[in-house]
């Protein structure tokens, strides 16, 4: 298994692929999932505070017994702990929950709160040495530019809903200036049945002898793209990440462009995020 890296706009090197551990509860099933994934060749975990499951990675880390820095970790803060002073004491009690020196990348969960006080104290956070790259998270409306124009450390990476539904080309060329790479959340469109069985994806299947979310998976790495699809099934889990001994054509990779549509699954407007994760206050 040969895994790819992307090198950042700030020099570092993440590995495309990694697992995320959304809506995986508690810390003992997320160490579980964390420690499968290691034992296949997983070196990249993306987490958030907001999903209470930090610890549980931190754990897997430890326990896993590889050298900390072959293990990327992503976390993210939330919108209660933006702001200058209060991000730096919110970047502390997250080294702790995950047990380390540094986090990997940070990220800002969402594009509401005082994120240009929070952004400050990231940029602080890697002069410190406690953060090695910093980014954005579904910072799709004009607050991305607003983010951009404050930024001394432009976004390394912006993580948004991206597959082949919805291929994000236009936020793509916004953020292109800055060297700036997309994650994708929802890489498999939310499990979708009628993206995933869309008939290119069947045809190529067979041709490859992969399952039709691998060969979607394999499409988002070879547009440049990082992803972690979620799973804590260890038969997913190897999967997933059974996807670097193939590769598509070009002619392949225009047949899937060829599907963007714009359409996404997470439809809250900005006023909406605001009103209903606004109220959610994540535990310590």
């Amino acid at each position: 298994m040969k895994q790819t890296y992307i090198t950042l706009n700030d020099g570092n090197k993440i590995p495309q692929f990694g697992l995320g551990v959304f809506q995986i509860p508690g810390d003992e099933k997320t160490k579980e999932a964390c420690l499968e994934a290691f034992k296949l060749g997983y070196r990249h975990i993306d987490t958030a505070h907001a999903y209470q499951n930090e610890r549980g990675v931190g754990q897997a880390v430890k326990e896993s017994g590889i050298p900390r820095e072959e293990i990327w970790i992503t976390s993210k803060l939330w919108p209660s702990e933006y702001g200058e002073g209060k991000t730096a004491k919110a970047i502390d009690k997250m080294l702790e929950r995950l047990q380390t020196d540094y986090i990997d990348l940070l990220l800002l969960h969402q594009q509401f709160g005082d994120y240009l006080g929070a952004w400050k104290d990231m940029e602080k956070a890697v002069a410190e040495n406690k953060v090695k790259s910093i980014g954005l998270s579904n910072f799709e409306s004009e607050r991305l530019e607003e983010v951009l124009a404050a930024a001394t450390i432009h976004p390394s990476v912006l993580q948004v809903e991206c597959h082949p539904y919805y291929q994000q080309n236009d936020l793509k060329k916004r953020i292109a200036p800055y060297n700036t790479v997309i994650e994708s959340w929802y890489p498999l469109g939310h499990g979708d049945a009628a993206l995933i069985e869309e008939p290119v994806f069947t045809k190529l299947a067979e041709k490859y002898g992969k399952t039709n979310a691998q060969i979607i998976l394999r499409w988002h790495i070879q547009e440049g793209i990082i992803v972690f699809p979620k799973s804590s099934n260890p038969v997913h889990i190897k999967e997933n990440i059974d996807i670097f001994d193939f590769e598509l054509t070009e002619e392949e990779m225009n047949e899937i462009r060829q599907l963007d549509k714009g359409f996404r699954y997470f439809t809250m407007t900005l006023k909406e995020q605001e009103e209903a994760l606004g109220q959610f206050l994540p535990a310590d």
